[in-house]
């Protein structure tokens, strides 16, 4: 049935993802504790049931299929063993996250051929993640589960009728690609959803908005030839922001998808005046697309002021701008969680975004 404007939005989220919880990370060398933790989807969810215009609903299982249709299964595999493998032979203890030390960097092995990597899975870890970021500890696997299942609960939510449904993913996921973790992700919430989307769903067509500070370097990769998913993606600049290696303007696609990816690279202190230039844009390409299934928006915080690994400068009612723009499109939208750091104003920025959405979609 669809939604009357008076219908609360859903909002879809679960405590599975406190179990993923006591994480560090190691930036420039130093150990400092992970800036992805539980408190930023507490605040956030607080903030919500605060404001009244939300219904928190648990998540349906999906089981480990709608994953493996993105991710390879040996990806699949180090992140649901890792923990237990080294706990197992006794190269951890369960005190401390756990953080790849050695790297496969494509130069290892040069013109050799290789043809195993270590049974235990904890010793590939370095194999599939990218940085020193991305901790696992006993509740990671669990969690990342589930912020799938979010996921594509709030899809279901929008293809049953729903214009706005929003998942409280957490862990991220727009960093991780086929066979790579990082950037605090393990399973990519975003790059499901429009798989799901695509296949179990039938829609013939999916855009994805990513509106995080950081390029989704695995939403991209994912997509890179396929010419029915459009990934159009504002972020700082990698010239000095995470993940450096990717985001850049040259970077459109390939055979298939060839112009289907669009970056939009962003000056450190920008403020809502050139974001909502390049924002405007961006929904033009959208548009111009011609997406039959809801938008795909992964959605970060990291582009406020405060962020503490960010420099953009939206402040919080800037959000009710952008979430309006978005909205004014005129699809559906499936709002997954992505990234934003600054605690005290995570909860605001999230009401403000998802009013203004609600309100460009006339549902406010």
């Amino acid at each position: 049935m669809p939604a009357t404007p008076s219908d609360p939005t859903p909002v879809i989220r679960s405590d599975a993802h406190l179990g993923h919880a006591g994480l560090i990370e190691l930036a420039a060398g130093r150990e400092v504790p992970c800036y992805e933790k539980p408190e930023r989807a507490i605040e956030i969810e607080r903030a919500l049931r605060e404001d009244g215009s939300f219904a928190l609903e648990e998540p349906a299982e999906h089981g480990i299929g709608p994953i493996l249709a993105v991710h390879d299964g040996a990806l699949v595999e180090v992140v649901e063993r890792a923990w237990t493998d080294a706990l197992a032979v006794g190269d951890a203890d369960g005190s401390r996250p756990l953080i790849p030390d050695t790297f496969l960097l494509d130069a290892y092995p040069g013109p050799m051929r290789l043809d195993g990597l270590p049974a235990a899975a904890h010793l590939r870890l370095g194999a599939f993640c990218f940085d020193t970021a991305t901790p696992i500890v006993a509740g990671t696997a669990a969690a990342a589960r589930v912020a799938v299942d979010v996921a594509l609960t709030a899809a279901e939510r929008v293809v049953g009728g729903a214009r706005l449904a929003y998942g409280l993913c957490r862990p991220p996921g727009h960093h991780a690609a086929r066979d790579m973790l990082g950037g605090y992700c393990f399973y990519n919430n975003a790059a499901i959803t429009a798989e799901r989307l695509r296949g179990e769903a039938g829609f013939r067509r999916v855009a994805i908005l990513d509106v995080d500070y950081h390029h989704g370097n695995g939403t991209q990769q994912l997509f890179w030839e396929r010419g029915d998913v459009l990934y159009v993606s504002l972020h700082a600049d990698p010239s000095r922001a995470y993940p450096y290696y990717s985001g850049y303007p040259s970077e459109t696609g390939a055979n298939g998808g060839a112009h289907l990816t669009r970056n939009f690279p962003l000056a450190a202190g920008t403020g809502i005046d050139g974001y909502g230039a390049a924002l405007q844009t961006a929904l033009g390409l959208i548009e111009a697309f011609e997406p039959d299934a809801p938008l795909v928006l992964s959605l970060g915080f990291d582009t406020f002021e405060r962020d503490p690994i960010g420099d953009l400068a939206l402040r919080t009612a800037d959000y009710a701008t952008i979430g309006r723009m978005i909205g004014e499109l005129g699809a559906p939208v499936v709002a997954l969680q992505e990234g934003g750091y600054a605690i005290d104003a995570i909860g605001a920025n999230a009401v403000a975004f998802l009013s203004g959405l609600r309100s460009g979609l006339g549902l406010a």
